[in-house]
């Protein structure tokens, strides 16, 4: 544990040796389109949930930033059994996405970058509704890629859509899983010189 936050430190230290500017602070919150590709089944569909969070956006360049976020996440996905039996897992996690952004002057962005999963909840929900704990079917982390397009305007209200794409296997025990996850957030970035540009 003294080596992590070690290392936590010395790559907080270093992005913010490269920063241009101080950073700035925001909010974000929307909707999961997650499913769950699982090892031999071929019929899953997606479940719909909530994603809510902070994020620091620190410039390296003019037109270069790195965007930290704590993210809590509602994610997983239905299955199909077969025999007309199916079952909806709900995964909920902690995600730490570390994007790379590259901003165009008309306020779009382009992003990509790692993100770890820390899963806090499992659940399985039969067809009729029932649930049970799951948390021995999944493992407690998830890595993923995330990639991503955002809008920000000048009133500091902006838009964006990011897919992750899970690289890690999430099974516990034999089998393999990966999450899919696409998402649509709404975000607010507290910057007072970036709405002073629109006066």
């Amino acid at each position: 544990m003294k080596k992590l936050n070690l290392l936590a430190l010395a790559i907080t230290t270093t992005i913010f040796s490269f920063a241009q500017s101080p950073a700035k602070f925001g909010v974000k919150g929307g909707v999961n389109i997650s499913t769950i590709k699982i090892e031999d089944f071929d019929e899953t569909d997606s479940r719909i949930g909530l994603h809510a969070g902070a994020f620091a956006h620190i410039h390296l360049a003019p037109q270069w930033a790195l965007q930290p976020e704590l993210l809590y996440s509602a994610e997983g996905g239905k299955v199909d059994f077969g025999g007309g039996s199916e079952a909806t897992y709900k995964n909920d996690y902690v995600n730490i996405p570390l994007m790379v952004q590259y901003m165009f002057d008309n306020g779009f962005r382009l992003e990509a970058g790692p993100q770890l999963g820390l899963l806090v909840n499992s659940e399985i929900e039969d067809e009729e509704g029932h649930e049970a704990d799951s948390d021995d079917t999944f493992k407690s982390t998830n890595v993923s890629l995330g990639f991503g397009l955002n809008y920000l305007s000048h009133s500091g209200f902006g838009v964006g859509g990011r897919y992750n794409l899970g690289v890690s296997n999430i099974a516990e025990g034999s089998g393999e899983a990966k999450g899919r996850v696409f998402q649509i957030s709404l975000f607010y970035m507290f910057d007072n010189a970036h709405k002073a540009k629109s006066r």
